[in-house]
């Protein structure tokens, strides 16, 4: 039905056995990958961007697609320079998981990455990003108050949690 830049929509069927023949769309996307820098003093860094369909700012961790032919692992480690200007030299699997089984095909996988040094941010021609250096404790905080919203970012700041902080703050 449509190719696009980020994602592509079909119309798919399939026979269900309570009703019949049955149409669905299917949003198709390579995935995502995204990292959560873990400073040696156990700030993290996040980026803070405008979200059109949004509108409005939203605080998230650092992601992006999977280009064909990279890893999840390479997308997270050229997301994590691109947006934030950081390098890292170790890579922790913290989750992958399905953003929207029941219509999108996209998977993201997210990264504890550590062993960070500084590099320069390469922000794509439509990102505006700053950048938001805070405890991990506080960014649990935000998740907890509704402040931080984005499922990625959810799931990736309380995985964080429970590696790093040895268990979940939020109740």
């Amino acid at each position: 039905m449509h190719r696009g830049k980020v994602l592509d929509l079909s119309l798919s069927r399939f026979r269900s056995l309570a009703k019949g023949e049955v149409t669905i769309e299917i949003v198709h996307h390579n995935g995502g990958a995204a990292a959560i820098p873990l400073f040696e003093d156990g700030t993290i860094a996040l980026v803070r961007q405008w979200r059109y369909p949004l509108a409005r700012y939203s605080l998230e961790i650092a992601a992006g697609r999977i280009e064909p032919g990279d890893t999840p692992e390479q997308t997270a480690a050229r997301e994590l320079e691109e947006e934030l200007g950081l390098r890292a030299s170790n890579f922790r699997k913290l989750a992958e998981f399905n953003v929207a089984p029941g219509y999108c095909e996209e998977r993201i996988y997210v990264y504890l990455a550590t062993g960070l040094v500084r590099s320069v941010q390469k922000l794509d021609d439509d990102e505006e990003i700053e950048s938001v250096q805070m405890p991990l404790a506080d960014a649990l905080e935000l998740v907890r108050r509704g402040e931080i919203d984005d499922a990625k970012s959810v799931v990736g700041l309380l995985m964080a949690s429970t590696t790093v902080l040895g268990s979940a703050l939020l109740p």
